[in-house]
């Protein structure tokens, strides 16, 4: 019964990361979008862009987050008493939170721009891009060295 269990939440664990992957791949790519749609001068450019954002958003961001969430959710439960003592679990916790604020921002400029009230320019949104690396890097450390 032991191996069982250990067996169902390593297939958990695989989906989980699986669709942690899909995350950080969507939300890689749409700020990016935001870079070339603040630049783009065009009508139908600026058309294009934002079905392209509105489908990575909520087909492949949304969905995927969703996914993360919820299998990370179920192997902290099923570990809980293991992981509660834990600060780097909790640290963790904190990071993928922030992540999960970064994913509604980008919404809240996806809606800017779907109607056409965007404000900030390529540059921002250029550094605005490089937040989820620094999450991602931070997470992945925390998940596997476990400094704490």
């Amino acid at each position: 019964m032991m191996q069982f269990a250990l067996d169902h939440l390593l297939w958990i664990k695989a989906f989980h990361l699986i669709a942690v992957i899909c995350w950080f791949a969507a939300i890689f790519y749409l700020p990016r979008l935001f870079v070339y749609h603040a630049m783009a001068e065009d009508t139908a450019s600026r058309e294009r862009f934002k079905v392209m954002e509105r489908k990575l958003y909520r087909g492949i961001m949304n969905p995927s987050m969703i996914v993360t969430v919820l299998l990370g959710l179920w192997m902290l439960m099923a570990n809980w008493d293991a992981y509660k003592g834990f600060g780097w679990m909790h640290a963790k916790l904190t990071l993928v939170f922030l992540l999960i604020g970064y994913h509604h921002v980008c919404l809240a400029y996806l809606k800017k721009f779907a109607a056409d009230a965007n404000t900030k320019s390529d540059k921002f949104y250029r550094i605005f891009n490089e937040i989820p690396v620094f999450l991602l890097v931070a997470i992945v450390i925390l998940a596997v060295v476990r400094p704490f």
